[in-house]
This record gives C-alpha cells, structure tokens and sequence, in this order.
C-alpha cells in the first residue's frame, strides 16, 4: 500500500515542527514537503523528512512535492493562503491554525464543495481538550451562568482562543439560549470581566511557561461545577493531527472539530 503523502506549513514554528517528527514515527505516512517563510532547521529535514521539498511558497512546493494532504500550523493569513493553494491542486488540507475568520471558514467549504475535496479544521486537537467540550455541552442546559478562562503560551497571536471560542459556541447551542451574564454596576479597571458571546464571559491569560489549558466554570443556586483540560506539552496535540490526516482524504467537503472524528468513531 502506497505512502501517504504529507506536506506541513509552518514547519520551523513550534508546532510544525513537532507535527513534522511525529509523522516521521507513522507507519505509512511520508512528509515530502515543508513550507515555511523562516529558515526550516537543517537537522528536522535531514531527522525527519529526509529529501523533502522545502521552501516559502506554498504553491510552489506542493507542485514540486505533489502531497495528498497538508497540515497548517501558521496564521490566519497565510492558512488562508495555502488552504486555498491546496485544494486548487487537488491536497486535503488538515488546519490547526486558528482566529479564520466565519467568511474565510465560509469560503474554504465552497470550494470544498466545488472540488470535492475532503478538508478538516478544528480548533483544537488535543483528544482531552474535545472532551471538555463535550462535558460542557451536556452540562450547559442545567446552569445559566457560565464563565471561561483559557490561558496560552506568550506568543499565541489570537484572542481568546479558538477552542474557548467554539466552547461558548457549543455552550449557547446546547442550552439553546444565551447564557445570563451576572452584572457590575462598578468597573475601576476596564475589561476586568472579559469578553462576551451571548452571556458566556471569555477571559484569556497570556504568560510565558503555559501551553494551552481551559477552566470551565459552571454557577447555579448553592454550587458550581468546574471543567478543567490541560495540555502541559505540544505532545498532546499528535494524537488528534495523525487521526484527522488519515481520514480527511475520506470526508466529504469540509469538517469543523475534532469531536466530528472521535465520536463518530465511538458510535461507529
């Protein structure tokens, strides 16, 4: 059985280069390009990708490598970018690169649609990360009030994050109803309380030695309830990234979250 082929973009970032080492510990899975706007280390080619394509432009490196799917690890702009380039070519993108907007996210299903092409994006792949959300969804219709803290590392570019964003989303979508904000009717420091989507409060935290971690907090009469994920290494994020590759060239059109993988694979 043929290899499949991968290329990732954002290869000398963090996290694509930890994507990079651990399609390289795959059996039947070849990454055959690396794009990147930096300097992609000579050590990660010559470990983990030996003979690959690499290079600053998409387009270019996904003509000369020829991949079945790429994974993005970068920002929003340039995952616009190469998603597009991609499914212009005929490559299943797989997108971990979050803060795309509803239009962009929009127009990648379109095409999608029109090329039929398999695609997926999720905000977070982390499997522990999935299942909070999960958990909040059935708990969101028993409690009114609800708060999110989501903290990330320091150069985490977006605000809140993706997978805070999509929580709230799901918390709303299973009460069926805003959440009710509790008021203050005194600020002495502006923005104390957070974002807002429809009654969900939102407060992110930006610190140097974090990785990604979120605390749901549930408040009802005389209790709360406290939903936690952490992810304490780039590690947790493999597991999630090597199941969506190896079933995106399957979908049909474009996929949002990984909980769309893993529980249609628990029920099926």
């Amino acid at each position: 059985m043929a290899s499949l082929r991968l290329a990732v973009c954002g290869a000398a970032g963090r996290m694509g280069g930890q994507v990079v080492q651990a399609l390289h510990a795959e059996a039947g899975l070849e990454t055959v390009g690396l794009i990147d706007p930096a300097d992609i280390p000579a050590a990660l080619v010559d470990q983990f990708a030996p003979g690959a394509v690499t290079g600053s432009d998409a387009g270019q490196v996904f003509d000369a490598a020829k991949p079945d799917v790429v994974v993005d690890f970068t920002t929003a702009s340039a995952a616009e970018r190469s998603i597009h380039a991609a499914l212009d070519r005929g490559i299943s993108p797989v997108v971990g690169t979050t803060g795309l907007s509803d239009q962009a996210i929009d127009q990648i299903w379109r095409k999608c649609r029109e090329k039929k092409i398999g695609a997926f994006i999720a905000p977070n792949f982390a499997l522990g990360a999935v299942m909070l959300m999960r958990l909040c969804e059935v708990a969101a219709p028993f409690f009114d009030h609800v708060e999110i803290v989501e903290l990330h590392h320091d150069r985490k570019l977006d605000a809140p994050s993706g997978t805070a964003l999509q929580t709230a989303r799901m918390i709303v979508s299973a009460r069926g109803r805003p959440a009710i904000d509790v008021p203050t009717e005194k600020f002495t420091v502006q923005g104390v309380r957070g974002g807002d989507y429809q009654g969900v409060k939102i407060h992110s935290v930006r610190l140097p030695g974090l990785v990604a971690h979120q605390e749901v907090l549930f408040g009802g009469l005389g209790q709360t309830l406290s939903l936690r994920h952490d992810s304490t290494s780039r590690d947790s994020f493999m597991p999630g990234v090597m199941m969506a590759v190896r079933r995106v060239r399957s979908l049909d059109g474009l996929v949002v979250g990984l909980d769309k993988l893993m529980f249609e694979s628990a029920s099926g």
